[in-house]
């Protein structure tokens, strides 16, 4: 693979209102990136069901594309959503924007 990744920093909540906003801006991160994208997760302060169907969407998308999209810096309320809905079996979680960097680069 070559090209860089793109990093996607996420602030605020991950909700029903933040959706479609949070969707095309993934959307288009996506449709820009040569190989990779980071979602950085640090400053989400909450995520429902929404925000979690939004990011499992994002990765289908990024799959069509031949795009890998991972997770970095998941606070600790949502890696526990991700473990208990099975999604970190399909989103890949880094601790930090570094390590996702580095692993996707090798």
């Amino acid at each position: 693979m070559s090209g860089p990744c793109l990093v996607a920093k996420v602030r605020g909540a991950m909700d029903y209102v933040t959706q479609p906003e949070m969707r095309e801006r993934l959307e288009q991160v996506i449709a820009r990136a040569e190989r990779a994208v980071v979602v950085d997760l640090a400053d989400v302060s909450f995520c429902d069901s929404a925000g979690l169907n939004v990011l499992l969407g994002a990765h289908r998308e990024a799959e069509k594309a031949a795009v890998a999209l991972v997770l970095a810096c998941v606070p600790g309320l949502l890696h526990r959503v991700l473990e208990m809905t099975g999604a970190d079996q399909v989103l890949r979680v880094f601790a930090t924007v570094a390590d996702a960097e580095a692993a996707l680069s090798s």
